[in-house]
């Protein structure tokens, strides 16, 4: 593990858009707070905002897309067993070490019974995953009735593509090719498809707080500069359009 002194680089070897060996290629990069996955830790603090302390003994928390755990310590204290799912041994190995019991699986094909889930997290999962759909439907499996779901992806628009593709990817640290816009997902038909499902789904969009991310984009341009270090870190905040990026939460039915 790095200790974030220093930028790494952000291109690993030269592989199609979206393909999970680059999560390998940048093992190093997971809980440095302004590396290649920074945005995630930012995510993973405002999805678990959205998750309210367990109600009963035992609660479980599956974790789709949990990568290495970054939700982990915004959980702590609220009463589940975190349980995380993921395809990349090398990132799950970098959760259980953070406390999340690690299960190397597909997210359209989880090894865990029906209605197991008191919580069901899938964040930066969606625009990932092939048939985002079967994502969709294993996840509302999951849920025990009552059972929350919470969520974010990529709206399927072109500003979307543009924010998040073909600029977002420019920036300091961000990695080249970590999206295939072609897999990002339409916010009305992702909430028509969980309601087939049994859950209702609200969306709202949210977005980086802007002195944040300005001090955030210093930061990683001019280390050292102590304004951008007095800016703190970014959060992700509410916002009027889910045109980009976008947050749901939704209980199951029944």
């Amino acid at each position: 593990m790095r200790d974030g002194s220093a930028p790494v680089s952000t291109r690993p070897r030269h592989l199609p858009p979206n393909d999970p060996r680059q999560y390998d290629d940048l093992a190093g990069e997971w809980w440095r707070p302004d590396g290649a996955f920074a945005m995630l830790h930012w995510l993973a603090e405002a999805r678990a905002a959205l998750v309210p302390p367990a109600r009963r003994t035992g609660a479980l928390l599956v974790d789709l897309g949990c990568g290495a755990g970054l939700l982990a310590p915004h959980l702590a204290g609220k009463g589940y067993r975190h349980v995380g799912v993921d395809l990349t041994r090398s990132a799950l190995e970098q959760a259980a070490a953070h406390g999340v019991t690690a299960v190397n699986a597909d997210a359209t094909a989880v090894p865990l019974t029906d209605g197991c889930a008191d919580v069901v997290a899938a964040g930066e999962l969606l625009e990932h995953v092939p048939d985002w759909r079967r994502a969709v439907a294993e996840a509302c499996r999951l849920l025990r009735p009552g059972g929350l779901l919470v969520l974010d992806t990529l709206n399927d628009t072109a500003l979307s593509r543009l924010v998040a593709v073909r600029i977002g990817e420019r920036l300091p640290a961000v990695p080249r090719g970590i999206h295939d816009p072609a897999l990002f997902v339409d916010a009305d038909e992702l909430v028509r498809e969980c309601a087939r499902h049994g859950v209702d789904l609200r969306v709202r969009g949210v977005r980086p707080q802007l002195g944040g991310l300005v001090g955030w984009l210093v930061r990683r341009s001019v280390p050292g500069l102590a304004a951008a270090r007095s800016a703190g870190t970014p959060r992700i905040v509410p916002t009027w359009s889910t045109a980009v990026l976008y947050q749901g939460r939704g209980v199951r039915r029944g």
